[in-house]
């Protein structure tokens, strides 16, 4: 009989395993049953079904991972069991204990990743990005902080190898940004960068201050799920979306930058939603039609972000992570540069590794934390509606 000591070890190493939740598994299971009634409706009809097609292969990446999940389970029972065979060979021994090391990593990660995917699908996570970036509270070193931003989400981009495009960016007389938009072209990322959502404070010492007194300043994330392509392609399928009426469409000569062309054209255009009061500007291309693409593209995005939010307003009655206001106590997060420290107050984590998160590099890690928040507490709504 093994040791007792080498068992606690074991027991040890399978407590830090995360548990599915049953409801979880039930839906595994539903899932897996629906699964295979759509297989046998695709193999047994005449004719070619795109929304059984693509719903088919959307619960085949579920089934995929619950599959793997019971296999890791079967391997890790397997091993558990020769271990518990009496008078077992040494060398046998060993290589099982090293077996379990290896299997365990994987089963964690499994798990993570099919609980995740059995919660109930959140509205738009299949969209491109849309991220919109102001400066806030603190003046010119808000701008700048602003323009960090920019380029840690560019960074991001980079680091997961998604395109990206700079949709606009515009300055104020004084030469600082006061408005960022990007696009980042890669369906899903929305899934994500949704998380980014809010006011994001820095603390450092700017470089003009000759006292060195540290300054906070802010700056406003908006992350929307891209809607269209936001070209003159897609410009006559976005107009169709409103009604007549709905948006008034007003054009103008551009200002600012850009030359003698972008000042003496009506190529700028401006896009007022009536029913909520929404605008969106775009003057930084030269083409007219590819401007009021542009803002259509924007505007749909506003909307789609705005019937999001009622949704959840309606289903609970929290406060949405959108940007509700500028002002420094209402952060999400906090980059401290003396401190080399970013902290996430939805989760209470703390980076200490803030250039690794400017860079894009250390990103990632931030919003895997909030993602395994937010799955506690959408189980936890689960669980309550049960």
């Amino acid at each position: 009989m093994m040791c007792v000591s080498i068992w606690e070890e074991i027991f040890e190493k399978l407590q830090n395993i995360p548990r599915i939740h049953p409801l979880l598994l039930e839906r595994a299971e539903s899932i897996q049953s629906e699964h295979d009634t759509i297989s046998h409706q695709l193999s047994t009809g005449n004719e070619f079904n795109q929304e059984l097609s693509t719903k088919f292969s959307n619960l085949g990446i579920i089934i995929d991972i619950f599959n793997q999940y019971k296999l890791n389970l079967s391997s890790l029972g397997d091993l558990l069991e020769i271990i518990d065979e009496p008078n077992q060979d040494d060398e046998i021994l060993t290589e099982a204990l090293e077996e379990i090391d290896d299997l365990l990593p994987s089963l964690t990660k499994t798990i993570r990743t099919l609980q995740n995917r059995l919660l109930p699908p959140l509205k738009f996570n299949d969209k491109p990005t849309i991220i919109e970036l102001r400066p806030g509270i603190g003046g010119n070193e808000a701008s700048l902080f602003t323009e960090d931003l920019m380029q840690m989400y560019i960074n991001f981009a980079n680091q997961q190898k998604w395109k990206w495009e700079m949709v606009s960016k515009s300055e104020g007389s004084n030469g600082f940004v006061n408005e960022v938009i990007l696009n980042i072209n890669e369906p899903g990322s929305y899934n994500s960068l949704r998380f980014e959502s809010g006011v994001h404070r820095v603390q450092r010492i700017p470089s003009t201050e000759s006292k060195g007194r540290i300054h906070t300043s802010t700056s406003a994330v908006v992350i929307l799920p891209k809607m269209s392509e936001g070209n003159e392609n897609s410009l006559k399928d976005d107009e169709r979306q409103f009604k007549s009426g709905e948006v008034r469409i007003d054009t103008m000569r551009a200002g600012g930058k850009g030359g003698q062309h972008v000042n003496t054209t009506d190529s700028a255009v401006r896009l007022v939603h009536i029913p909520t009061g929404i605008i969106v500007m775009q003057q930084d291309e030269r083409s007219q039609p590819k401007n009021k693409a542009k803002a259509f593209s924007i505007l749909r995005s506003r909307l789609a972000q705005l019937e999001k939010e009622k949704e959840y307003n309606d289903q609970r009655k929290l406060r949405t992570d959108q940007v509700t206001t500028t002002d420094r106590s209402d952060k999400i997060r906090t980059y401290n540069y003396p401190q080399n420290r970013v902290t996430d107050h939805r989760c209470g984590f703390s980076l200490h590794d803030l250039q690794g998160c400017m860079n894009g590099t250390k990103l990632g890690e931030l919003i895997d934390r909030l993602e395994e928040h937010e799955f506690e507490s959408r189980l936890q709504d689960l669980i309550n509606s049960k």
